[in-house]
C-alpha cells in the first residue's frame, strides 16, 4: 500500500496532478477541486494516497490532507458510491461542510452534488452518520437560528485574514447572545472581540 507520495508537481489540473518523486518516476493521482486549490502556487507537495486496484486498472487518488482521505474512504465504502461520485461530493462541498452536512442529517445538500440522487443522498448519512464526529462547536453551531448569516459572516472574517476556528468560537457567542443580528452588525462585533 502507497500511503503517500512525496514530490515535484509535474503536472496540475482540477481533476489530477503528476507527482514527480526524488526517483524519477512520475505517479498521476486524481484529485479533488480542494486538493487542487491546495496545490495552486505550490512547487512540491505530498499526497496522502488512497489505492484502488481493479481489473482493468490501478488508480491512484490524492489528498493534501489524510481528513480528506479518510472521508473519501468512508464514502465509498457507501453502496451506490462510486470513486468518482465520492470526488465529485468532496469537490462539490468542502470536507468540514460535508462533515456537518452528514452530522446533522441534511440530504438536500447533498442532492446538489451532480450525479448524487435523493436515494443515495439518504443512504450516506444513515450509513455515515455515527461513523462521522463532529466537535461540540460544530455540532453547536446547528442550533445557529440563521445559518446563512452565520456563514456569510465567518466567510467575511476569514477573508479579512482571520483563522477559522477562532472566528467560529466568536460567532457562536455573538449568534447564542442575539439570534437575530445581521451580518454587518456581526462582523463589526467580531472585530472589537478577536
Amino acid at each position: 500500500m502507497i500511503e503517500y507520495i512525496k514530490g515535484k508537481i509535474a503536472e496540475l489540473t482540477p481533476a489530477s496532478a503528476v507527482i514527480e518523486t526524488s526517483g524519477g518516476i512520475a505517479y498521476l493521482l486524481n484529485i479533488s477541486l480542494s486538493t487542487f486549490s491546495d496545490l495552486e502556487g505550490v512547487s512540491e507537495a505530498t499526497l496522502f494516497v488512497h489505492e484502488a486496484i481493479r481489473e482493468d486498472a490501478w488508480v491512484l487518488f490524492g489528498f493534501t490532507d489524510e481528513r480528506e482521505r479518510s472521508l473519501f474512504r468512508l464514502l465509498i465504502g457507501v453502496s451506490g458510491v462510486g470513486a468518482n461520485t465520492a470526488r465529485m461530493i468532496l469537490s462539490s462541498i468542502p470536507t468540514h461542510d460535508l462533515e456537518q452536512v452528514i452530522a446533522s442529517g441534511d440530504p438536500a445538500r447533498l442532492k446538489t452534488v451532480k450525479g448524487v440522487g435523493a436515494k443515495t443522498a439518504q443512504r450516506i448519512i444513515v450509513d455515515l452518520k455515527d461513523k462521522i464526529k463532529v466537535d461540540d462547536l460544530t455540532l453547536s453551531l446547528q442550533s445557529v437560528v440563521n445559518n446563512d448569516i452565520y456563514e456569510e459572516a465567518l466567510s467575511a472574517l476569514v477573508m479579512l485574514g482571520f483563522q477559522r476556528q477562532p472566528s467560529q468560537k466568536v460567532l457562536k457567542k455573538l449568534f447564542e447572545a442575539n439570534p437575530a443580528i445581521t451580518v454587518e452588525a456581526a462582523i463589526k462585533r467580531a472585530l472589537t472581540m478577536m
